[in-house]
């Protein structure tokens, strides 16, 4: 077996796992990336994305809307802006994320106005990875 590592991610609203995992495949804002014991100090922003972790007990996948990962040669945590198991995101929730990201858009600087279109477009790859529309 894999050698495993401590794994959490945490939001604002609550604690969604704690668990040991043998690899967590990360939506790093520079590109996405997979962590695993023994992994260099790492910290990394996040962008919208789909979280994998797996486990002894299988894979468990779970959305972040951004956020900030710690990587170290003993565990992973994710501090996610807005997290949630997969199977818990619906359209109405999506659609929120859409709504939300399309008005930081429409409000954004000239500086910011890429890196939003480009948080846009993570979004709706979530939802067409998740079987949702991204009504943009």
């Amino acid at each position: 077996m894999a050698d495993m590592m401590k794994f959490d991610l945490v939001s604002p609203e609550r604690r969604l796992t704690s668990t040991e995992a043998s690899a967590v495949q990360i939506p790093g804002a520079d590109g996405d990336f997979t962590a695993m014991a023994s992994h260099a100090p790492t910290i990394a922003t996040l962008r919208p994305g789909i979280v994998v972790v797996q486990g002894a007990s299988g894979e468990e996948k779970f959305v972040v809307t951004g956020g900030f990962a710690e990587v170290t040669p003993e565990g992973t945590s994710l501090l996610a802006e807005r997290a949630m198991p997969a199977s818990e995101v619906t359209q109405e929730i999506i659609d929120d994320f859409i709504a939300t990201a399309v008005s930081a858009r429409e409000n954004a600087t000239p500086e910011m106005l890429d890196q939003l279109s480009k948080q846009v477009g993570d979004i709706a790859f979530v939802a067409a990875e998740l079987g949702l529309q991204a009504n943009t």
